[in-house]
């Protein structure tokens, strides 16, 4: 049961998305959804206007898309392009969407190349405005909007803060990860709706003395992108948040995510036991200490007091996944995972099977780690492992795409 690399299963396979970028300032950001849409395994296909070419350069699109960029109506005549790529798109995402765009939009202006791509194309229409507070509040635009709306199409935001200058106020386009949430939301199955989850993230710290700690080097991104793809599918879903690092923390906020940050095992234990109860299904995605200091310094540790040594004395933290197993209701399935450090596969998969027995999950999710693998970066490659060790699952690709398949393991 291979996941295709890059792909996304909880979406209907590899989406064609394209990207429509109008002229405004915020145009700058589109760059970002762009990259947030490939990374997560997309087919990206940019078509921005040409006042949109003036604050933000084809080949920086290009490069990010990977696929040509033209504004031209009348490039690729011989493959009917201004048709072609609507016809083709799974998705069209509009970002920044200014004024004149919305207009054009809710009216049906075909006169450019971004005009007639949304006229060809059936797929669903996300588009985040972007413009003043005065024009975004014009009787005008407050009608197109209301019109683009009732034909079904998706907005997201604009947000309150800083604009052009010193404006400030209503009309600030929203934050790429929160477009990309909310346009990979309009395609993705609802099969979640109604599942409650809890997902832990991160990796947990025991301190030493008020300054230092024993930790890990997880960022946080594997469980935050189980948790933003559980609720894109429709679930209530709660985050357990262990030290992310700052990208991971950013992008847990969205709707459906219940965000509760924890630092020490401990205090994971205890927030998970509190969450398990009403779960559905438990992911416990979180890097966990296995020792924690034996006692804590109310002061800093100085090397003038300790000398040229200092020992520390480690006692075991418990077993919260054993826990949370022997503790689970009826029905509940849960999640473990198990990173490791073993290059032979076939050892590796040794250490998961005995890892799934000994603790008795429902599911293990295999990864190997090492200096420059996982921890922190953008992509991983797992095994998934039934109760019994057989392998149900394989995916590699971003950390989006390893969460979509999981979840269809659980759904």
């Amino acid at each position: 049961m291979a996941e295709a690399e890059g792909a996304v299963a909880g979406a209907p396979g590899r989406l064609t998305v394209v990207v429509g970028i109008s002229g405004g300032i915020a145009a700058y950001k589109a760059v970002g959804v762009v990259r947030e849409l490939v990374l997560a395994g997309h087919e990206v296909h940019v078509v921005p206007t040409e006042a949109a070419l003036r604050f933000v350069g084809a080949p920086t699109l290009e490069a990010i898309s990977r696929n040509p960029v033209t504004a031209d109506l009348y490039d690729g005549v011989a493959e009917v392009r201004h048709v072609a790529l609507g016809q083709r798109a799974d998705l069209i995402v509009i970002a920044p969407a200014t004024a004149s765009t919305l207009a054009k939009l809710a009216h049906g202006i075909s006169d450019d190349l971004l005009g007639t791509t949304v006229l060809a194309s059936t797929a669903p229409l996300v588009v985040a405005p972007a413009m003043h507070t005065e024009m975004w509040q014009n009787p005008a635009t407050v009608a197109n909007v209301a019109l683009l709306r009732a034909r079904g199409v998706v907005l997201v935001g604009p947000a309150v803060g800083q604009l052009t200058g010193a404006d400030s106020g209503p009309g600030r386009m929203s934050e790429p990860p929160e477009i990309v949430a909310a346009a990979l939301a309009a395609v993705a199955p609802r099969d979640l709706a109604g599942r409650r989850i809890l997902v832990t993230a991160g990796g947990t710290r025991e301190p030493l003395d008020p300054v230092r700690f024993i930790g890990n080097r997880s960022s946080g991104l594997q469980g935050v992108s189980i948790a933003r793809a559980a609720a894109r599918r429709g679930a209530a879903v709660t985050l357990l948040l262990a030290n992310p690092d700052d990208r991971a923390r950013r992008e847990a906020v969205l709707p459906g995510i219940e965000v509760q940050e924890v630092s020490t095992t401990l205090e994971l234990r205890d927030a998970a036991h509190a969450a398990a109860a009403a779960a559905d299904v438990v992911i416990m995605a979180a890097a966990v200490a296995d020792y924690r200091p034996e006692s804590v310094a109310e002061g800093k540790i100085k090397k003038e007091t300790q000398g040229d040594e200092l020992a520390l004395r480690l006692v075991k933290n418990p077993d919260i996944l054993r826990e949370l197993v022997e503790a689970r209701p009826a029905g509940q399935t849960v999640v473990g995972f198990a990173a490791e450090t073993e290059p032979d596969r076939d050892a590796l998969l040794e250490l998961g099977r005995a890892k799934a027995a000994r603790k008795g999950v429902d599911l293990l999710v295999v990864n190997r780690v090492g200096w420059d693998a996982v921890f922190g970066q953008e992509r991983n490659s797992v095994l998934v492992l039934d109760s019994g060790g057989d392998i149900v699952a394989e995916a590699s690709g971003t950390k989006a795409s390893v969460a979509e398949t999981i979840l269809d393991l659980v759904r």
